[in-house]
Order: C-alpha cells, then sequence, then structure tokens
C-alpha cells in the first residue's frame, strides 16, 4: 500500500487529522481562520498560558539567559534556571530529587528505558498514553498490558512474573476518559511484589492535591519505590516536564536516559518562567475552586439521550458519541456555533468510542460554559 492508499484509507474511515492554526494567545476565546471561537480544547487547566506575569517572567528569563540553551545538559546547555527549578520542583512534590526535561514525551521515553531493559518486565495500563506506550516498546522488556483499572487482574500478573526487574506504570489522570488510578492501591501492589511504580501526572500536577502538588499528594502517598512525572506543558501553562524521585534514581536516569543525554537543553527563559508558574500554582486555590465550580455546572446542564457523559470529576470532560463521522459532524457543528471542541478518534481511543474532549479551564467563566451547554444539549 503507498503512502497515497494510506492517507485516502484514513479519509475514508473518518481518521484523517486536520490541523488549526490559531493566532492568539492560548485562552477561552482563541483566533482560528478568521473567526474568534470559544475554546474547551487545551490542557491549560488553571488559565496559566497566557498569564501576564508569566509572560514577564519569560521576557525576563530572555533578556538573562538569551533565546537558547546552545547544547545538552552534560555538555554546556544546563543553566542557573535549570538547576533552580529541579530543586524548587523536588521541594515542591516532596521527593528527594527532580530532573527537568524538554517534554513529557521525552520524560516517559527516557524513564522506562532506564529502568528497565531486555529481562525485564513492565505492567501497563491499556489506556496509558502513547508516551508510555512507545517507551515501552523501545525498552525491550517484557510486557504485560492490564485492562483498565484492574487491580486484580493486575495483581494476578504481577504474581506469575519471575522477572528479576518489574515496573508498574499508569496514568495518575487518564487524559482521554478523565477517571483516575488508584495510587494507593498500586503502591500498595508494587511494595508486595517489589516492583517500581511510575506516575505520569501529565494533567493531575498543578490541579489536583494540597496547593496543586499533583496526585500523590491528593492520595497521601510516599515511598522510594515511586517514580513521578509531571508535565509543565499542562496545568503549570509553558512547556516541558520533570521526573521526580529517590536521588540515586535521579542520578541514574541523569546518566542514561538518552532522551535527556543526547538532546539540546530547554531554553533557560522557560525554566525561568516555570519558577514563577510554580508560585502561581501554589497560590491558586481559587483557581482551583473555580475549575471544580464550572465541572459540577457543565456535568449538571449537559442532558443527552444517545451520547455518553463519562464518569469524571476532572477539568477532562469526554462526550462518547460513538461513530467517527458523526463525532466529526458534532465537532463542525459546534464549530458552526462558535465552539471548539475537540474530536478525538481512534487510534487515540478504541475504536467505536469517538468522543468529544471537552477541557474547562479556571480562565473560563460560568456563562461561557452555561453557552456550550445549551448548544450541546441542542445539537444530540
Amino acid at each position: 500500500m503507498t503512502i497515497a492508499d494510506k492517507l485516502a484509507a484514513l479519509r475514508e474511515q473518518s481518521l484523517l487529522r486536520i490541523r488549526r492554526q490559531v493566532d492568539s494567545p492560548c485562552g477561552p476565546e482563541v483566533r482560528v481562520a478568521g473567526r474568534t471561537l470559544l475554546a474547551f480544547a487545551s490542557n491549560d487547566y488553571l488559565g496559566l498560558a497566557a498569564d501576564p506575569l508569566l509572560v514577564a517572567a519569560a521576557r525576563e528569563g530572555a533578556a538573562r539567559y538569551g533565546v537558547g540553551a546552545g547544547a545538552s545538559h552534560l555538555v554546556s546547555g544546563h543553566y542557573a534556571p535549570h538547576h533552580a527549578l529541579e530543586e524548587r520542583l523536588a521541594a515542591f512534590v516532596g521527593l528527594p530529587r527532580a530532573l527537568f526535561f524538554s517534554t513529557g514525551y521525552m520524560a516517559n521515553l527516557g524513564v522506562i528505558t532506564s529502568l528497565v531493559g531486555a529481562g525485564d518486565a513492565v505492567f501497563s495500563d491499556e489506556l496509558n498514553h502513547a508516551s508510555l506506550i512507545d517507551g515501552i516498546r523501545l525498552s525491550g522488556a517484557e510486557k504485560h498490558i492490564y485492562p483498565h483499572l484492574d487491580l486484580a487482574a493486575l495483581e494476578e500478573k504481577l504474581k506469575t512474573c519471575h522477572r528479576p526487574g518489574k515496573l508498574v506504570v499508569s496514568d495518575a489522570v487518564f487524559g482521554m476518559d478523565g477517571d483516575l488510578a488508584s495510587l494507593p492501591a498500586l503502591l500498595e501492589l508494587c511494595e508486595r511484589h517489589d516492583a517500581w511504580l511510575m506516575v505520569d501526572d501529565a494533567h493531575g500536577f498543578g490541579v489536583r492535591g494540597s496547593a496543586g502538588r499533583g496526585s500523590l499528594s491528593d492520595s497521601g502517598i510516599v515511598s522510594p519505590r515511586i517514580v513521578y512525572i509531571g508535565t509543565l506543558g499542562k496545568a503549570a501553562g509553558v512547556a516541558g516536564a520533570f521526573v521526580a524521585g529517590a536521588d540515586q534514581v535521579v542520578e541514574w536516569l541523569l546518566q542514561s536516559a538518552r532522551s535527556y543525554v543526547f538532546t539540546t537543553g530547554a531554553p533557560p527563559l522557560l525554566a525561568h518562567a516555570l519558577l514563577t508558574s510554580l508560585d502561581l500554582i501554589e497560590q491558586g486555590g481559587d483557581r482551583r475552586s473555580h475549575l471544580g465550580r464550572l465541572i459540577a455546572e457543565l456535568r449538571r446542564g449537559l442532558n443527552f439521550r444517545r451520547w455518553r457523559l463519562l464518569d469524571s470529576q476532572t477539568a477532562i470532560q469526554p462526550i462518547i458519541i460513538g461513530s467517527n463521522s458523526e463525532a466529526l459532524e458534532v465537532g463542525a457543528a459546534l464549530q458552526e456555533a462558535g465552539f471548539w471542541v475537540p474530536v478525538i478518534r481512534p487510534p487515540t481511543v478504541p475504536a467505536g468510542t469517538a468522543r468529544l474532549r471537552i477541557s474547562l479551564s479556571a480562565a473560563h467563566t460560568s456563562e461561557q460554559v452555561a453557552r456550550l451547554v445549551a448548544c450541546l444539549n441542542t445539537l444530540e
């Protein structure tokens, strides 16, 4: 099959992806193709991406350190704000040490391939993010996929595994369903079966837990077995990610994670801005409270006959429509009405579960959410 044939097949199955060019800062209202749309599309959960304090911090960072890092962290690309950010992140999430990565994808690849390899075993929730799946594939470790949130199935797999190294990998907040992993139960299984627990908190850091410290804080768990991933391009409003854990674990990642060792360091201006972002997250109780109210208002207002609103108490509110073509039609109708709600289709989600993925932000207003609710109730 040629590339042209493959593209035609995607088009026929309503699976072809199309980019939209945004001509304004990330926020509730964005300019797309000359139109202003009310957007429920980004993961900017606290509304920080265009916050004036962060913009000013980025400008200050650029003035002090320039634009590029110039080399990898282990050559000459590790700057003072990178170091300060790592120390601050470790203290913020209550773990001994942290390592700053350019993206969450790179962090997940680096961690998995450094902790396990051929001869070891990885255990992964079936709905984990693609970056976790790719990291598992690259590691060469024996792969065990357990049904979504099925801890009994996971325990059976752990019981029968005799590999020397075992790693359990899970999202904390699942990005397409908005539901939560039971982190205390996962940790208990890892302790009983001598396994590492890797927690990807891309959609929890900044939003969940005490002062936004994330899902570990929310669950009240601490253990040297935990390797924690936090994303800094979602609720934190900037870019990058970090890994936090025991000192020796982080040192090993610094020495061996190829996606860290062999890439140019992130621009130091971003690390400088992220120090301000952490201040805003820590002081963001009102933002998180407002976001919680918006979630409740949306869920109370939606009233469907055929479509299904998934059970999520997070800022991710998925509406299952089913077929790819109908989901695209609904997305187009929303756009015509002035809304931008992403349509998510396979392979991002299982076949037959094409959906609208509503992302709420503390920057939204109750009136904006009410407008979306009214439109959706009319369209179904």
